[in-house]
């Protein structure tokens, strides 16, 4: 058996003293990533949080959204890849909901398969991602969308 070592930063506390909210509206272009980042970074700055957490939640049904690497764009596409081979758009892959297009079943199962919503801690004024990730709105269908993404910054500001 192996031990293994962490090490734990001084716990903070802040009085939540703030809740604001916005909605985004993201044209998309058919398939693909969207990087949302820039635009989750500027809502944190506008409301000038300082300590809490930044939700982020989808209004749709057949977009999703990720943190996923921002540094080499071939992940992005090799991910794209695995969802379009787990559920396929073509019209021979035998799905019975078919009402908006042959995209439409398959990019339910997208969706299910990530996300809705997530969550970003908020330190010191600004998002505790990675070094290497970036938030993305993945949209699933073929044909561009108006998508509707609901930021929500919880926490206390100065």
């Amino acid at each position: 058996m192996t031990s293994t070592r962490s090490t734990r930063s001084t716990p903070s506390t802040a009085r939540t003293t703030s809740v604001s909210t916005a909605t985004l509206t993201v044209q998309t272009s058919g398939c693909g990533f969207i990087d949302l980042t820039a635009e989750a970074a500027r809502f944190i700055a506008d409301v000038h949080a300082r300590e809490g957490a930044l939700t982020l939640f989808i209004r749709h049904t057949s977009a999703s959204l990720t943190i996923q690497e921002n540094a080499d764009p071939s992940v992005l596409v090799d991910l794209a890849a695995v969802l379009a081979r787990l559920a396929p758009d073509d019209e021979d892959a035998g799905w019975t909901h078919d009402t908006e297009g042959p995209d439409d079943m398959p990019a339910h199962v997208k969706t299910m398969l990530t996300q809705t919503s997530l969550q970003v801690p908020v330190l010191d004024g600004n998002l505790a991602l990675g070094t290497w990730q970036a938030i993305y709105l993945i949209e699933h269908r073929t044909h561009p969308h108006r998508r509707e993404i609901v930021l929500q910054f919880i926490g206390s500001s100065g």
